[in-house]
């Protein structure tokens, strides 16, 4: 009997693989799949990586700290493989956009989020308003909410990451057609005179987010994620700016809550509307396994539509399969069409790098308002890797 390493990083999907194991193994008796599932998993991945233990199988989230591991080359070419004709290609290019190792295919987008806006279907049917498609209309419908004595936002700046949220589906319009490529390559030039910067091309997506912020509640500024949440779930605001992973908490306090998701408007054209759209999880395999067949098995059966589409429901995602049927959920349903017309793109904080403080600048902006200051500090902050990074030479 084979014994594959499968390494896991999502400990609310613990019982979800321990169910598709079980099944697994079932029908393939000569394959003992054991999960590994810790509570540090970024951190213990990469010990692991570092002494070549590298696990036969793997999921990890598709962030910026995925990018570097896969351009380090520990993981497997799945390019040719015939799985990848079933995903959707504007999954698969998220996942390329964080950097696979030159000239291959690491990773398989699984399952996926969404980043917009989360509303109450009830509220909004209540005061007439429809969903927004431009900006113009999106000011209008806080304007309109205002006036009914609604509140539109539950700002949570108590927390500095809950800013990034707003910041990635604002800031994703001005990241298109190549900007971050762009600005790697204009590396420590990066400012105010250079092709592109965050001082040239992101004074609208913060005045726009600092206008968003501006609707919010009294006392924004010290309110949390978990407050949030739950004023949201009793129906004490109309919107929350935050992604689909908010749907379970906020559940979890009303499960009857009538709720959905629009991306951010920020365009002036309905047509150019885009989903944010993040790859929650993403299937790996070990470079070099000795178990390689068994571990493509292994995958394949994780990416058979009934398995992903009974994982992503339960995970409240969205399954990266072509023709995988997504869950009645109102949220999934609404967003469902950006997947199907490939309108998605991923969050422009994992093409940062991690060592400029992101977070911290994007939440200090909203507090004091400064725009052109946040963008000069991360032009500055950028300016600052590149150079480390040109004379260290890596």
């Amino acid at each position: 009997m084979t014994r594959l390493d499968f390494f896991q990083f999502k400990g609310e999907a613990l019982e979800d693989f321990t169910a598709i194991i079980a099944d697994f193994e079932a029908e393939n008796p000569d394959i003992d799949v054991v999960q590994n599932q810790v509570a540090d998993a970024d951190t213990v991945i990469r010990t692991r990586l570092v002494k070549d233990d590298v696990p036969d199988v793997m999921t990890l989230n598709g962030n910026g700290g995925l990018g570097q591991l896969m351009r380090a080359g520990v993981f497997h070419d799945f390019t040719g493989d015939p799985l990848l004709e079933t995903i959707n290609p504007g999954v698969q290019q998220i996942l390329s956009d964080i950097g696979f190792a030159d000239g291959e295919v690491n990773a398989l987008g699984y399952v996926n989020n969404a980043n917009g806006v989360i509303y109450n279907r009830e509220i909004f049917a209540e005061q007439g308003l429809e969903v927004p498609e431009t900006w113009d209309e999106f000011i209008a419908v806080c304007d309109a909410l205002e006036a009914a004595g609604v509140t539109p936002f539950f700002g949570t700046l108590a927390d500095s990451w809950t800013a990034l949220p707003s910041f990635n589906a604002l800031g994703a319009y001005p990241a298109q057609d190549g900007f971050f490529d762009e600005m790697r390559a204009e590396g420590d030039t990066v400012g105010p005179d250079s092709a592109v910067s965050f001082e040239k091309d992101f004074g609208t997506a913060l005045d726009q987010q600092s206008q968003l912020f501006s609707y919010a509640q009294a006392g924004y500024r010290g309110r949390t994620y978990d407050d949030g949440n739950a004023a949201f779930a009793n129906g004490e605001v109309a919107m929350l700016l935050q992604g689909i992973w908010a749907l379970n908490p906020v559940k979890g306090i009303n499960p009857d809550i009538d709720a959905a998701i629009f991306p951010y408007p920020a365009a002036d054209d309905p047509d150019d509307r885009l989903l944010v759209s993040g790859v929650d999880v993403a299937v790996l395999i070990g470079k070099d396994t000795p178990h390689l067949a068994e571990a493509e098995r292994f995958v394949e059966y994780l990416f058979r539509p009934d398995v992903i589409e009974k994982f992503a429901a339960s995970q409240t995602m969205i399954p990266s399969v072509i023709g995988a049927e997504l869950s009645d959920d109102p949220a999934l349903q609404s967003v469902k069409p950006y997947f199907d017309d490939n309108r998605i793109t991923g969050f422009i904080d994992h093409q940062v790098p991690p060592s400029i403080p992101l977070a911290a600048i994007v939440q200090g902006f909203l507090l004091n308002g400064d725009t052109e200051a946040a963008l000069a500090t991360l032009d500055n902050e950028w300016r600052k890797v590149a150079a480390r990074t040109t004379t260290s030479g890596d």
